[in-house]
């Protein structure tokens, strides 16, 4: 029995918008100087090491989270069904498979990641115009994904495509003061 398309989505939610917003601020907080023409010229080496950076960090931090979700779960239901030992059901297939499903999170959230951050810097190298065009695309990336999320979960999508724009343009103010690349 195969899964629905929406219980696929369900199923790869979070760690996608977590990864593709991840992905899209760490863009605009580690190359910001060069976003906006203070820095080194953007070029795909750039892209490449902030890609790369976006994906081990997303990787990291949502295999811990989701882990820590799952395991968390498990430990509950034991106690619920008032098992010995509250780590005894981690132990199980139960527990084997919340550890395969967060590698499989974190997989979904660092490609989404790289691609997040890889994307725009990677039009950067290669669009003719001043470098903070980046910053445009990525700010709007930002909004649009702010406004799907909001219909998707039944928002109000002028308000989320606003506060994601806002974000990514702090983040972009945050990323020149730290003139990291």
């Amino acid at each position: 029995m195969t899964a629905s398309p929406a219980a696929a989505v369900e199923k790869v939610r979070l760690p996608l918008v977590l990864g593709i917003t991840d992905g899209l601020l760490n863009a605009l907080t580690l190359a910001a100087a060069s976003l906006t023409g203070s820095g080194s010229p953007v070029g795909w080496g750039l892209a490449a090491r902030v890609g790369c950076a976006a994906l081990i960090t997303s990787a990291f931090t949502v295999m811990v989270a989701d882990y820590a979700e799952r395991r968390a779960h498990l430990v509950h239901v034991a106690k619920e069904l008032s098992l010995s030992g509250s780590g005894r059901m981690a132990a199980t297939r139960l527990g084997r498979l919340a550890l395969l499903r967060s590698y499989g999170a974190a997989l979904v959230a660092c490609v989404a990641s790289f691609a997040g951050a890889a994307l725009p810097l990677a039009l950067g190298a290669v669009l003719p115009g001043p470098p903070w065009i980046v910053v445009v695309l990525a700010v709007l990336a930002l909004s649009a994904l702010g406004a799907a999320l909001a219909r998707l979960l039944a928002g109000r999508p002028a308000l989320w495509a606003l506060a994601m724009a806002a974000g990514g343009v702090a983040t972009t103010l945050i990323g020149v003061r730290l003139n990291i690349a």
